[in-house]
């Protein structure tokens, strides 16, 4: 019974599984929050390189 009761392997084990859920849990979230903000960024640069490239057509 002491044997089993001074066995921490496994604890050991939990806490690296419980540590590294909570970060992916977290980088979710981040990229859940900042996706948004992200893609429209990138969409206002694909406009302006779009407007950019019609503006050269023109002018030729």
């Amino acid at each position: 019974m002491k044997k089993f009761l001074k066995n921490e392997k496994g604890q050991g084990i939990m806490e690296y599984v419980i540590i590294s859920s909570l970060v992916g849990i977290c980088c979710l979230i981040a990229v859940r929050e900042f996706g948004d903000v992200v893609k429209k960024r990138i969409d206002n640069m694909k406009g302006q390189i779009t407007d950019e490239i019609t503006l050269r057509d023109r002018k030729n």
